[in-house]
């Protein structure tokens, strides 16, 4: 029988225990740091995918994380028995987990849904997320790769050259110049150097050695010679050898200036011998990238990849302090680099051409590119920044009597558009009223949303 002294010693041992697991524990809650990246793997149950609770601290809750769509029970599309077909493009039938046009897609996986910024279907919108090489919304696609950024309105790190067969047939104006596609300078450039007279080519499979070099698309497949499986991956090894002939997959065919395999990127912009298996070409590339201070002022594109020193991000976003020194010395970013005539980070554009001149945070540099009054009052994003006229903070602020003027008079559909934000009115019928709105909060014009907190940020 256990006596009292030892019953004493034992429920003071205990106690103790006791004291320093609670001290452990205060200690670990202190000295937890939020992961960088977020914890996957629970919130893929039904208990989980229905408490209203981000699980795994991705952002997305519930049924609008991917991980509750491929494994809970409870997320899906629902299929009513008697389904009502209407247009799926307001905030409840983008949200009632029915595909109601019958398309095949439903809520956020309908690109019409996609549209209302307010229901945060994507996740990859601004420069922070378009930037910091995660894939936010866990979709498949990062950053730049994410249509989400390419194409956001708000989104400037993604700017890229309107050239190519697909940005030149893909609708969007991915250089944001106000000129979309075959209306692009670039696009028609290319057009232009790229039209031949068509000829007469053996329709068939592409599976002899004439069709795979007649430089026609004879399956109709897409594919063109050695660009086809069929040819590349054939069984006869006189068309493999061919179209090994053609790959750049040696040293001499890195360096011959030509595009060898017919993908439109040569030699080192190729990514067969920027990422080849082979040491010596892997060196040969690095040597001609835009890596060192010398390469990032002498006026070429060593890289091949269409962009000049300081003008590519090898250059401006380089490890080596010395470059980025050099980079941010002939940016265009003050009054002066601004209003010079001249390319001073040598990326293509000049002056008000150049985004660090036309978004810039100086009020200098914005009224010198935008406020007078013809672009005060034409109509146009000038400056491609999302603002129009005297939404322009250069338009807006202006010391010019006459812009003043201009922005006086135009202050009437402003006040109007404050009211339509404060009328407690669905306007668009989008299922969203006044700041709740994309269009109320995100106009800078409308200063009644000020104070509300803009939605998805």
């Amino acid at each position: 029988m256990m006596s009292h002294v030892c019953k004493e010693h034992l429920s003071c041992s205990l106690s103790l225990i006791a004291l320093v697991m609670l001290s452990l524990s205060l200690l670990s809650c202190e000295s937890f740091k939020k992961p960088p990246l977020p914890v996957m793997g629970y919130e893929f149950d039904d208990t989980s995918c229905s408490d209203g609770i981000d699980n795994d601290n991705d952002g997305l809750i519930d049924c609008a994380d991917t991980g509750c769509l491929q494994k809970s029970t409870l997320c899906g599309v629902y299929v009513p028995l008697n389904p009502v077909y209407e247009e799926e493009n307001t905030f409840v039938l983008c949200t009632d987990g029915q595909d109601n046009d019958d398309d095949g897609n439903y809520d956020c996986g309908d690109r019409k849904c996609q549209k209302i910024a307010e229901l945060c279907c994507g996740r990859e919108f601004t420069n922070e997320t378009c930037s910091d090489g995660i894939d936010n919304d866990d979709n498949g696609f990062t950053d730049c790769e994410d249509f989400g950024c390419r194409r956001g309105i708000y989104v400037t790190v993604c700017l890229t050259r309107e050239t190519g067969e697909d940005l030149c047939s893909d609708g969007f104006d991915n250089d944001r110049d106000g000129k979309i596609d075959s209306e692009d300078e670039e696009c028609m450039l290319e057009s232009a150097a790229s039209e031949e007279p068509a000829t007469e080519v053996e329709q068939g499979e592409e599976n002899t050695l004439a069709r795979c070099q007649d430089g026609g698309d004879n399956d109709g497949n897409g594919y063109v010679d050695c660009g086809d499986f069929g040819c590349s991956r054939s069984d006869n090894p006189e068309i493999v050898s061919y179209c090994e002939s053609l790959s750049e997959s040696t040293l001499e065919q890195c360096q011959d200036g030509i595009d060898n395999d017919g993908n439109g990127y040569v030699d080192c912009g190729d990514f067969s011998c920027s990422r080849s298996d082979n040491q010596d070409i892997v060196s040969y590339c690095n040597s001609l990238g835009e890596n060192t201070l010398e390469q990032c002022q002498d006026g070429e594109d060593n890289d091949g990849n269409g962009f000049t020193d300081c003008g590519d991000y090898s250059c401006s976003q380089s490890d080596n302090l010395e470059i980025v020194a050099y980079c941010d010395s002939v940016l265009e970013v003050s009054l002066e680099k601004c209003s010079d005539g001249k390319d001073n980070d040598r990326n293509g554009f000049t002056d008000c051409d150049d985004y660090s001149c036309s978004r810039s945070d100086d009020p200098e540099v914005k009224a010198y590119c935008e406020a007078t009054v013809e672009s005060c009052s034409d109509g146009i994003d000038n400056d491609n920044d999302g603002e129009t006229d005297c939404e322009e903070y250069s338009c807006s602020r202006s010391s010019d009597e006459e812009v003043k003027k201009v922005c006086q008079e135009s202050a009437g559909s402003l006040s109007e558009a404050n009211a339509r934000c404060n009328d407690q009115v669905d306007n668009d019928g989008d299922g969203f009223t006044d700041c709740e709105d994309w269009d109320c909060s995100h106009n800078p014009g409308v200063t009644i949303c000020d104070d509300q907190p803009r939605v998805c940020e």
